[in-house]
Order: structure tokens, then C-alpha cells, then sequence
């Protein structure tokens, strides 16, 4: 039936899974049994059934008439009661509890004008929305989609129409207790995408004439509507989009707009698709980049096939409906078999489902890591660790080792320095002449092992210290000694900072501590300072051999950019609603995936990713030397530091940015998502390694999770998380926005903690803009990392 249903595939990959619904707008009853069978048989999954039926209808059009006229008539009275739509009966409704009735998803009558200017037909629509829904959810229905507006705010006039439409969803909510509610709206408003059916607003002979259509279509007008209806509904866990795609798609900033919204449905009516050589229907290379795109997502939206078939035949004809029309397990079995193997066309087979099916055949498979990892960890919320003040389980650390692509470039970030060890002449602190490395916070010895297989592949002579204050993990630390490294390695159980470094003299003589030539550490967060790695390394620094000893990694910088990502806001709310007060104060951890980057790309001067901060190590003499004498009391006037209590010991590790972004279309800002860089070794002599595969690019050694760079420093990496920054309250913005984004990095010597704010400015002139929005000063003082 389909041209590529020849290919072979290996029927162990793992592809998502396509769910494919059928919708028939001129459907006005519930179908029976042996018509729902019918659908399934010919290739679907689920169907969607009116709530009420024609008689339910005629009865609503004449008190709707009847309460016109009586307006008409009494207009002058100054003072009209509202009709009141009388309870459904048993002629209003096909719709009963039955066995298959949770799984039909229930679609609302689309002749109702929630928006309407005209009060006598927007209290009708409500209350028949009313009706129909608490109908619908006593029947034991879980979803309802309700045909969204079909005009913007963009229209002049009309803005009140969708705050009425956003209003009468937030209160069917409290009538359909256990239902969700899926807006259907178009991706944007192409004239073929609009409902059919005439509204009730076509009786009301005050209204103005129906305007002429624009020439010009705001792309964003219709997902302007949605954000009204879930902002009005408090971003409520239950509300969902069933979006209409379009034959021609949008630019690719409205389809990751989208994609970062709660998709329940894509819905295709007959005029998305394009007709092949053989005549049977398809898509276009577009819209399968944009299917198999937002197939990736964990919750992956369904797919709802709209008057394309297949006509149900009544039950009143037998002879068109018999049970030798559903096969049995064994029939239908074959039948997969051969659809599988190549053939489609078996009897029944719906050409527009079975065209879905091949697309889903036709899927990237998933590789191994999103299987197990990638995708279940989509968007999904963890606490930053706090490993200073917590010790890990082993379980933690085993995560962590799953990484090699972190462990391979750290190998050779340690095998460059030690290559050029010798050709900078730099000395060496071991008693036999080798290279002493010392790994800070060895958790359960990745980086012990990658530093003793540098030595190897270099030929270069190192003694290695672990040092680690979990007193579990020094137990594991000094079991792999025996089994694994041989006794070469030196283990220690303390606090790093406390370290005063490699024990030269026997244990009955004075101490004698040697330095360290290379410091080595993984203690870099998904915001690279986050898990305090400056305080860390300032407190061991002192076991450093002066002028030649070197860290690793040497830097790093912390990147922000301002996302939309509704997903995560309301996870957020339901958090701070429920239990957890500091929801919104917290910087999350999160693989961020349904997400909007609602900053423009290649804007000179203001990247989508900018730079907030960076931290180098070692310090210099001069800074270690200040910080020493205000931690002693030793700066002239007693110290003081920047907040109180405080006496500043580590005041040079606060820090303060300002980045400015350029927004082209207009969105919202839910928080920030922070990324990091870091630099683990840059070479002395000039060498780059990266033709020889040796993790060097550009003479360094370099780690990120910048979106657009993490392929070229470190591809496949997946150690860290991005962190994401959550603004209290949604910032809205109009097209042509500057978002001013304010981070502070702060700290009293007991702790440190994030500040941040979003301001969003539009220039009037030249010289001048002007402040449309912003947000409060966020703080996570309250859950701050402790020292």
C-alpha cells in the first residue's frame, strides 16, 4: 500500500509508540458497541463520542430564541433573568456508563459561543459546557476536548471574549472533578483549521456582521489564546492541548513553542495531507520531522485522525455487520504479522491510520541511554546535592561512574599535563622523583583509576593520594586499593580542606607534609559553581606546590539563558501548593526537554547563552593571603564582610552578572536554565590533541552542557543536568523584547546561595526604552548550599 513498507527492520529496536484516535465532526450520537468495534478494527485505538445529541441541541436553540426575543421585548425594563438550560434527559444523550465508556474520549457540543458579547448566549454556552462536562464525568469519561476559541485577542474587541472562554474553563473544572480538559486550537489560524459547525452566536440579530478576514496572519495569536485559558486556570495539572496542525507549518520558533506546552493530541484533518504517487495519502518531510520531534517527548502526545473515516454502518443493516467482520486472536494476529512484514492493505485498514503506522515504523529507534535513563529523567525535578554537607550513597557515586565520556576527557586532561611536565621543566614532588596527583573528594575512585592509567600511557611516574570525608565511600576507597590499583595509592579520611597534605615522615617522627603537583576534583555542579567547587578548592589549595602546581579542572564559567517551560511551572506550583514552601526558591536540577528558548539566535552582541560568571583555580598568592587575614581578624577596622556576621573570608567568591537577551516574537519566561563550561586542562606548549582523537580541542581539554557546544567538547556527555532558575509568577512579553536578566552569587562565610530577577524592556526611540515587565527578586537563601 505504501511505497517503503518493504524495508526490514530489527523488531528489537524500541520506537514510541503511536496512539491513533478517530474524530467525526458530523457525529451526533454515541456509536454502539458493534460501531466501535468497527472503528478499532479499522486501525484505530480510541474514538471520540458526543456527550449530547440533535434533540439536546433543537432544545437549547429555542430558549436560546425564546430568551432572545424576550430581551428584544423587554430591553427597556433595565433588569432580565438569565435562562436557565433545564438538567439533560434521557432524549438529550447517547452517552451511558458502560463497559467500553472510560475509554472513549468525549468531545463537547462545538456549536457553543463561550466567547460571545451577547450575556444571554454566553451563560447558555456555560451552563450547556456545564452540563456536558458533570454528565460526562458521572459516566465515568476521562477526557474531554472542548473546540478552543475561534478568534483571538489579536482581534480588536475580542480580548474580553477570551477572558469569558478562560473563566468557563476554570469553573468546569470544579464541575468535571475527575476529568481532564483538552483545548482544541489550531498550531496557528489557517482558515482550513477552523470548526464547521455553526455557533449559537448566529441567531443574535444585534451582532455585527462577521468582519473580513486579515491578509496577515499573526502566527501567534492562537497560542496568545491558549496561554489566557491556562494562566486564567492556574497552569491546572488537568488542562491539556489537542493541537491542530496545519498543511503548511510555521517557522520553527512557533513549533518549539508548542512543543514546550502539555500536547495530550496532534490532530490531522484530510486537508494536512498531501496524496502520493500511489494515491494514498501522506505527509510532508515537514511534518514528519515535526512528528518524530515531539514523539521524543516522555509523555508523548496521541494522535486524533479527523474526518477521514471510516463510515459506521448502522445497526438497523445486519447484513453489513456481522461477527465475520472482527477477526479472531489468530486472524488478527496474521493480520499484524503481514502488516509488519510488508503488506498493509489488509481488510478494513484505514489509509490515513495505516499511513501512521508506517511513519511509526519508520521512527529513529531509541537508543539504549534514553531508554534508561534519558527519557525518564525528562523535565523531572531533583534537588541540587550538597555533597560538603551530605555524604552520598554508594548508589549516587554509581550514577555518576556512568558517564565514561567525563572519566575519558579528565584521563586526558591528566596525560597532557603530564606529557608537558617535563618538556615546561617544572619540578616534582614525589621523594622518588614523580609526579604527585591528588584526588580531592575521590567519592568511590573513578577519577583514582583514570589517574593511574594517564601514568601508564605516558610512562610517567606518578604517587596518587584520595582523599574523601565519607567515611562509607573510604571503605570502599580502600578496598579497591586491594584489589584493584595494587596497593599504589595513598587513601585518606578527612575533610579535603582540612588536609594538610601528602605525609612524608614515618608515622613515630615529627610530621613532615610534602605538596601536591596536581590537584585533581569532580566537584563541579550543573551550574559549575553550584556544588560549591571555589570553596572546596580554596580550603586545599595550601597543599598545592607553589608556582608549579596545577589544578584540574584549572576554570569554569556558568551560562544562563531565559526558557519557557510550562511543564515545569506546574510541577513547581503543585509542589509549593501541596508541602514544599521553598518550591519556588529552589534551583532545580532538571533535564530540561519540553522547553522554549524564547531568546533569538545569532544576535550580535547578545547570544542566546551568555556567560554569568567564572572561577579559576589556583588562586593567586594575594587572594589567599587577604582571605587568610580576614578569617583571623587581621584586616584593618575588624573586617565586617557583605553581610552580616560575617567577615568576608569569602567575599571573593560572590558574584554579580547582568545579560541582556533579544526576543523577536513575544512569549513568556517561566525561569532560567543554567549550563556550565569548564576548562580541565589547557596546554603550555601549544599542543592539540584533536587529530589524534585525544580529547583536545583547540589546545584544551574542556568539558560543557551548553546546548550548542556540548557535541564538539564533549559529545555524548550526560554527568550533568542542566539547573533551572524558576520565576514565581510567568513573565509575559511582547515581540521585540530585551529580558535583562540580574544573577547574584551570594555567601556570609556559612553558606551560598543564587539571587535572581527578569526585567523585560521595549525601546520607544533610539536612545530610550521602557520597562513592560518584570519579575520579584528570587532568592534561595532559604536553601542554601552550607559550608
Amino acid at each position: 500500500m505504501l511505497d517503503s513498507f518493504d524495508q526490514e527492520f530489527d523488531h528489537n529496536e524500541v520506537r514510541p509508540t503511536f496512539y491513533i484516535g478517530q474524530h467525526d465532526s458530523t457525529r451526533s450520537e454515541t456509536l454502539t458497541d458493534l460501531q466501535y468495534g468497527q472503528v478499532l478494527n479499522s486501525g484505530f485505538s480510541f474514538i471520540t463520542t458526543p456527550i449530547t445529541n440533535e434533540h439536546f441541541h433543537d432544545r437549547v436553540l429555542n430558549l436560546l430564541k425564546a430568551s432572545l426575543l424576550d430581551a428584544k421585548n423587554n430591553e427597556q425594563a433595565g433588569s432580565i433573568l438569565d435562562p436557565v438550560v433545564p438538567p439533560l434527559t434521557t432524549e438529550d444523550t447517547n452517552l451511558f456508563p458502560g463497559t467500553y465508556t472510560s475509554g472513549l474520549v468525549a468531545y463537547s457540543s462545538p456549536w457553543i459561543d463561550l466567547c460571545s458579547s451577547n450575556h444571554i448566549i454566553s451563560s447558555i454556552s456555560r451552563q450547556v459546557l456545564n452540563l456536558e462536562v458533570s454528565y460526562a464525568n458521572f459516566c465515568g469519561v476521562r477526557s474531554i476536548i472542548v473546540p478552543g476559541p475561534r478568534e483571538d485577542s489579536i482581534k480588536i474587541g475580542n480580548s474580553q471574549g477570551i477572558a469569558q472562554y478562560a473563566r468557563a474553563i476554570h469553573e468546569a473544572f470544579s464541575v468535571g472533578t475527575r476529568v481532564s480538559i483538552i483545548i482544541h486550537i489550531p498550531m496557528y489560524r489557517e482558515p482550513s483549521l477552523e470548526e464547521k459547525v455553526p455557533l449559537l452566536s448566529l441567531f443574535d440579530e444585534s451582532a455585527s456582521e462577521t468582519p473580513s478576514k486579515e491578509k496577515e496572519i499573526d502566527l501567534f495569536s492562537a497560542w496568545d489564546s491558549w496561554h489566557v485559558i491556562r494562566t486564567v486556570c492556574e497552569y491546572d495539572a488537568r488542562l491539556f492541548v489537542a493541537l491542530k496542525i496545519p498543511r503548511v507549518l510555521p517557522e520553527k520558533e512557533l513549533q518549539t513553542r508548542w512543543f514546550s506546552e502539555p500536547l495530550q493530541y496532534l490532530t490531522f484533518g484530510p486537508q494536512t495531507f498531501q496524496t502520493n504517487k500511489a494515491g494514498h495519502p501522506s505527509l510532508s518531510h515537514h511534518h514528519q520531522d515535526l512528528i518524530f520531534t515531539y514523539m521524543r517527548l516522555k509523555n508523548a502526545p496521541y494522535f486524533l485522525l479527523c474526518d477521514v473515516g471510516p463510515e459506521v454502518q448502522a445497526d438497523s443493516d445486519p447484513k453489513q455487520i456481522t461477527s465475520a467482520d472482527f477477526p479472531t486472536l489468530v486472524e488478527a494476529a496474521a493480520q499484524h504479522t503481514a502488516s509488519g512484514s510488508g503488506s498493509s492493505n489488509f481488510q478494513g485498514q484505514n489509509g490515513y491510520s495505516a499511513y501512521l503506522r508506517h511513519l511509526e515504523r519508520h521512527q529513529e529507534p531509541l537508543d539504549d541511554l534514553e531508554q534508561t535513563t534519558l527519557t525518564g529523567f525528562q523535565d523531572w525535578l531533583q534537588s541540587p546535592l550538597q555533597p560538603l554537607s551530605d555524604n552520598l550513597e554508594s548508589v549516587t557515586y554509581e550514577v555518576f561512574e556512568g558517564d565514561p565520556v567525563k572519566y575519558f576527557q579528565y584521563e586526558m586532561a591528566i596525560a597532557a599535563a603530564l606529557k608537558e611536565w617535563d618538556t615546561l621543566g617544572k619540578p616534582k614532588s614525589g621523594p622518588d622523583g614523580e609526579v604527585v596527583i591528588a584526588v580531592a573528594g575521590s567519592g568511590r575512585g573513578p577519577l583514582v583509576t583514570r589517574a593511574l592509567r594517564a601514568s601508564e600511557s605516558t610512562g610517567v611516574p606518578v604517587r596518587v593520594w584520595a582523599v574523601e570525608k565519607n567515611p562509607n565511600a573510604y571503605v570502599y576507597l580502600l578496598r579497591q586499593n586491594q584489589r584493584e590499583w595494587n596497593g599504589r595509592v595513598t587513601v585518606v579520611k578527612t575533610d579535603m580542606r582540612a588536609w594538610k597534605g601528602p605525609l612524608l615522615s614515618p608515622p613515630s617522627d615529627p610530621p613532615v607534609y610534602g605538596k601536591v603537583d596536581i590537584l585533581v576534583s569532580e566537584l563541579l555542579g550543573s551550574f559549575a559553581d553550584n556544588e560549591l567547587s571555589p570553596e572546596c578548592l580554596d580550603g586545599i589549595q595550601h597543599v598545592l606546590a607553589p608556582g608549579s602546581g596545577i589544578s584540574i579542572p584549572a576554570s569554569y564559567t556558568a551560562h544562563a539563558s531565559p526558557i519557557s517551560s510550562p511543564r515545569i511551572h506546574a510541577d513547581i506550583r503543585q509542589r509549593a501548593a501541596a508541602a514544599d514552601a521553598n518550591a519556588f526558591d529552589t534551583p532545580w536540577v532538571v533535564r530540561l526537554f519540553a522547553i522554549d528558548f524564547v531568546a533569538a539566535k545569532g544576535v550580535p552582541d547578545h547570544p542566546r547563552f551568555q556567560q554569568a560568571w567564572e572561577f579559576a583555580h589556583p588562586l593567586p598568592k594575594a587572594t589567599m593571603d587577604a582571605v587568610e587575614a580576614r578569617r583571623a581578624g587581621g584586616v584593618a577596622g575588624g573586617g565586617g564582610g557583605s553581610m552580616a556576621g560575617a567577615v568576608g573570608a569569602n567575599d571573593h567568591n560572590a558574584r554579580h552578572c547582568c545579560m541582556t537577551f533579544v526576543c523577536r516574537t513575544r512569549g513568556v519566561v517561566h525561569g532560567l536554565a543554567g549550563y556550565f563550561e569548564a576548562v580541565l586542562y589547557e596546554s603550555k606548549t601549544g599542543a592539540n590533541g584533536e587529530e589524534e582523537g585525544r580529547g583536545m580541542v583547540d589546545g584544551k581539554v574542556e568539558l560543557s552542557t551548553l546546548p550548542d557546544l556540548i557535541q564538539r567538547k564533549s559529545k555524548d556527555m550526560i554527568s550533568w543536568f542542566p539547573i533551572f532558575f524558576p520565576l514565581k509568577e510567568p513573565l509575559y512579553f511582547p515581540p521585540d523584547t530585551e529580558l535583562e536578566v540580574s544573577m547574584w552569587r551570594q555567601t556570609d562565610d556559612a553558606k551560598v546561595w543564587y539571587e535572581w530577577m527578569v526585567e523585560a524592556f521595549m525601546w520607544v526611540s533610539p536612545s530610550q526604552r521602557v520597562k513592560v515587565g518584570g519579575s520579584e527578586l528570587c532568592s534561595s537563601r532559604k536553601v542554601a548550599c552550607l559550608l
